[in-house]
């Protein structure tokens, strides 16, 4: 009869593919997976150090509501080349090249390009005193933005990702620094249930930052090793609970 409980193959020679998961025991994975819901984009400083200064700076950051989806890439320029008298390729590297699109839903309030660019409204930077205005009030409260020839669009933000699981462990977060918009689209369909903002971003460079900047999880809250000491076998003897952390 197997072991009820399975193992984690964390090297070659423990190897048991009926009775083992690779690397880490997954038994708990609908609990530590990464997800959408427990994802936190914010709009920021242009720079993470200057987000990183104060708390104070941490609090005037927008977190980015109604986001449908959004995707990001680093893509590294890697040039395969030769030398006569050689079959054997070298490789040069140049500077990575980074970015994101973001989909976000077109409601009431800041829309996209509002939201993106709060921390220029925040610093006192009216956008309708512009060469090319940004919005229509001369009052600088309007929700709407638009117009990318606006001088507004010169200016770089940040952006700012957190990820936890559902027990509330911080599982990373990154930092887009330097960000300008190189697209936006605003697309309306017949018959379709919503108007979505769409906007391409390039980055200077995406940084780790602390992934428990925003706090951790609430005290008395169950932790992982908890949680498995309590399903098995009432004391975790059968488990080992630091192989479900990941090796390395």
């Amino acid at each position: 009869m197997a072991n009820p409980t399975p193992n984690a193959v964390t090297e070659a020679t423990n190897w048991n593919f009926q009775n083992s998961y690779v690397e880490r025991l997954m038994d708990h994975s609908a609990l530590t997976a990464a997800h959408p819901d427990d994802t936190l984009i914010l709009a920021g400083p242009a720079r993470y150090l200057t987000a990183n200064a104060s708390h104070i700076a941490y609090e005037t950051m927008l977190p980015l509501g109604m986001v449908q989806n959004m995707q990001i890439t680093s893509q590294n320029p890697v040039i395969p080349a030769q030398a006569v008298g050689s079959g054997r390729y070298f490789y040069l590297v140049g500077k990575p090249n980074h970015g994101a699109n973001i989909a976000r839903l077109f409601v009431k309030g800041r829309n996209l390009l509002r939201a993106l660019y709060t921390n220029a409204i925040v610093a006192g930077i009216n956008p309708a005193n512009f060469d090319d205005r940004a919005m229509w009030g001369a009052d600088g409260k309007d929700m709407f933005v638009a117009n990318m020839d606006s001088e507004l669009f010169k200016i770089p933000f940040g952006l700012a990702v957190f990820f936890r699981d559902k027990i509330h462990d911080a599982l990373g977060a990154l930092y887009m620094e330097a960000c300008l918009l190189t697209n936006w689209s605003l697309g309306v369909t017949a018959g379709q249930s919503m108007i979505m903002e769409n906007v391409n971003v390039i980055s200077d460079r995406i940084i780790p930052i602390s992934p428990t900047a925003f706090g951790s999880a609430r005290q008395g809250y169950p932790t992982q090793n908890s949680i498995f000491k309590a399903v098995f076998q009432g004391d975790g003897s059968e488990v080992d609970v630091p192989a479900f952390r990941s090796v390395g």
